[in-house]
């Protein structure tokens, strides 16, 4: 359960409520008429139903600032005052202070109605029941709540403020101007992943041909007759011999091929934002007056 500050869930609050600010009033003891602080702020779920006040205890506990349940506090725009019930300074001593840094979940209110749920000197039944219980009475606001003494036991997944009327009912005889309010959508955005996009590397092997032109060597033997073939010679110059008369070399040449790697292209990987509007509807409800008046004069103001 999503709880938003009145001027960020309404910004033009003030105008739902003939002028009338709720924040700044004197928050009193019903009864006793001692001083308890003051409304600091107000805390409206996502359909803008009032649920906490939050009140500075600066009269009863310096500095530290507290939640007080809706269903709890009686508005007097005649006197610029709210009422509490039930509220002792044993209470709000136990109550857990509030931060605005901090988050407002489950574990939090339970805390919170932990300490409104408890048996309070003016002896009311604050403690919620099902309305077939036969030992439920009633609390000021008509709601059937527990006897005396009994513990309520709620579920994290389906607990609602309904549950509890007697935190956070609202009468109308003391809250016909936070009761005449209306619903309106909350647009907001919800970050999802839609998809991913994974890059990666692969090797391709392809053959290379390439000409590489060579030389190889070979023997030409050739046989011709000399211009004086046939003319004597002497001993000395017939030199008759066996075996070995020259010897030659044959060279060839061959391919050398090897490899080297160089950067071919380089791949930069990015997002790219796109702007979009997307048109949504949805059915919202608003209270308005119906006043029968009997044909008798009435002034609206």
């Amino acid at each position: 359960m999503v709880l938003y500050k009145l001027e960020d869930f309404e910004p033009s609050y003030q105008e739902s409520f003939d002028g009338h600010d709720i924040k700044g009033l004197g928050v009193y003891t019903q009864g006793s008429d001692e001083k308890v602080g003051t409304v600091s702020d107000v805390l409206v779920d996502e359909e803008g139903h009032f649920r906490y006040l939050v009140v500075d205890l600066g009269f009863w506990i310096f500095g530290k600032k507290v939640l007080l349940p809706i269903g709890r506090a009686r508005v007097d725009y005649d006197s610029d005052r709210v009422y509490t019930i039930g509220l002792t300074r044993e209470q709000a001593e136990d109550l857990p202070e509030f931060n605005e840094r901090q988050t407002l979940d489950y574990d939090y209110e339970e805390r919170v109605r932990g300490v409104y749920r408890q048996p309070t000197d003016y002896n009311l039944p604050v403690e919620a029941a099902t309305p077939l219980d036969p030992l439920a009475g009633l609390d000021p606001l008509g709601a059937p709540v527990a006897p005396l003494g009994t513990t309520p036991t709620y579920a994290r997944d389906s607990y609602t403020y309904d549950n509890e009327p007697a935190l956070y009912g609202l009468n109308e005889q003391d809250h016909q101007t936070l009761k005449l309010y209306e619903e309106r959508v909350i647009a907001s955005k919800r970050r999802q992943k839609t998809g991913e996009v994974t890059i990666g590397k692969r090797v391709e092997t392809d053959t290379a041909r390439i000409a590489v032109p060579v030389e190889r060597e070979r023997v030409v033997i050739e046989r011709v007759t000399p211009a004086d073939a046939g003319t004597a010679v002497s001993g000395r110059e017939a030199d008759f011999r066996e075996g070995e008369v020259a010897r030659i070399e044959i060279h060839e040449e061959t391919p050398e091929i090897r490899k080297e790697a160089f950067l071919r292209e380089e791949v930069r990987v990015r997002k790219v934002v796109d702007q979009d509007t997307v048109e949504t509807q949805e059915t919202v409800r608003r209270e308005e007056l119906d006043v029968n008046s009997a044909n008798l004069p009435i002034e609206e103001r």
